[in-house]
């Protein structure tokens, strides 16, 4: 690579930490394990257990922290300790000591996790970036190191620039999120609206069938006399979704009292997600028989009192103001929704033609927050690329 700067072996500015904790303090949890460094962010997590099968290093404050397995991914940390003293981390971490005399460790840590390094991997270690980065192979590689004054200055520069990438995140996010909460707001004001001028009535009141789906074994691989079977990703997006199907074979009386039909209802059930459960898609037409899964709850109404989309709308209320889970329980880290207490839930049942109404309204509002979300979608993948434009320009001595 072209670099204004000599190439130094990592090996003259790193000295590989050959420390272990004791066993002692393992299982006194006076040392904590890392459990993991972020790809994205280069930060350690740690455990919340002691237990170990592996042989263990000690990490000190100051020390980089490179993931054997993960490194090319960005697994590369700077342990700074908050006045915990050492950590340990099993084998497949390594720790290193900074000469601090010559090397700038921020310097260090953004070039590590730079597309410039992984090129130096690609050359430099026989496997590339899918041989685990022990000492022995890390050391000998070359990089590029001016010297300490300007290591600083284009660390400052770095860090300065990925500030101002994520303020554009942060003005993008919270954009988006003024435009979600528009939205539920003005759902919230039509729900109450509506519940003080028409009253409300128990879902249960307006179901003319309901229930569970199949429990049978679903593949993607359709079998013979396969049906194919909705599950939660077919649902979670709030539309019916065909993608990523799976099938599988029920018995000619199960199928009957499961198959859908157009203007069904699918409400996710369980899930150890809080923001899945209560979502709910409208069935459309269907091209050939169809069942669903038994964490969805399928629900049949009473058209002439409401239509679907509008049911859809209501129930979107209850999940997203938090009334859905008042009858939300959780067992075993699963957030439920059972079929008897969504009966229970109380909505506005206005005239069809105030329904219709209502839901042209929601839909145009969704619109607009669907333009808003895609924008969002495009600048996001502009900005992410704009860093690891930044740390390649830098490592060519190219930032000014």
């Amino acid at each position: 690579m072209k670099t204004p700067w000599p190439m130094i072996r990592l090996g003259e500015v790193l000295t590989e930490r050959q420390e272990a904790p004791t066993a002692d303090d393992l299982l006194q949890g006076s040392v904590p394990i890392v459990a993991k460094i972020g790809f994205n962010d280069g930060q350690i997590q740690l455990r919340n257990s002691v237990e170990t099968r592996t042989g263990m290093i000690l990490i000190h404050p100051g020390d980089l922290v490179v993931s054997g397995i993960n490194a090319a991914k960005g697994a590369i940390a700077v342990y700074r300790s908050s006045g915990s003293g050492p950590i340990a981390a099993t084998i497949h971490y390594s720790a290193y000591v900074p000469d601090s005399q010559r090397v700038n460790i921020k310097y260090l840590w953004w070039l590590l996790r730079s597309a410039v390094f992984r090129e130096l991997l690609l050359l430099h270690v026989p496997g590339g970036i899918k041989t685990e980065l022990k000492a022995s192979r890390l050391l000998p590689i070359p990089v590029p190191l001016p010297p300490i004054d300007e290591q600083g200055r284009i660390v400052a520069r770095i860090e300065e620039l990925a500030a101002k990438i994520e303020d554009a995140r942060g003005l993008r996010r919270g954009a988006l999120q003024t435009v979600e909460a528009l939205y539920l707001s003005r759902l919230s004001t039509l729900m109450q609206s509506l519940g003080e001028t028409y009253g409300f009535q128990s879902v249960g009141q307006l179901i003319q069938d309901a229930g569970y789906g199949t429990s049978v074994r679903c593949d993607y691989q359709r079998p013979d006399r396969g049906v194919p079977v909705l599950r939660i990703p077919n649902v979670a997006g709030e539309l019916i979704s065909q993608a990523d199907m799976k099938y599988g074979v029920l018995g000619e009386s199960e199928l009957a009292k499961l198959q859908l039909f157009e203007g069904d209802i699918l409400v996710v059930r369980t899930n150890g997600s809080r923001d899945l459960v209560g979502r709910s898609a409208v069935v459309s037409l269907l091209s050939e028989p169809t069942a669903f899964a038994s964490y969805l709850i399928r629900l049949r109404l009473n058209r002439a009192a409401i239509e679907p989309t509008f049911a859809q709308l209501v129930l979107k209320h209850l999940r997203t103001s938090g009334k859905l889970f008042d009858l939300a329980r959780t067992t075993a880290g699963q957030y439920n929704v059972s079929l008897g207490r969504l009966r229970s839930a109380s909505v506005p049942v206005p005239p069809v033609l105030v329904q219709r109404d209502i839901v042209a309204e929601m839909d145009s509002i969704d619109m607009q927050l669907a333009t808003v979300r895609r924008l969002q979608a495009e600048t996001a993948a502009e900005l992410d690329a704009l860093l690891p434009s930044i740390l390649d320009r830098a490592f060519k001595g190219e930032l000014v």
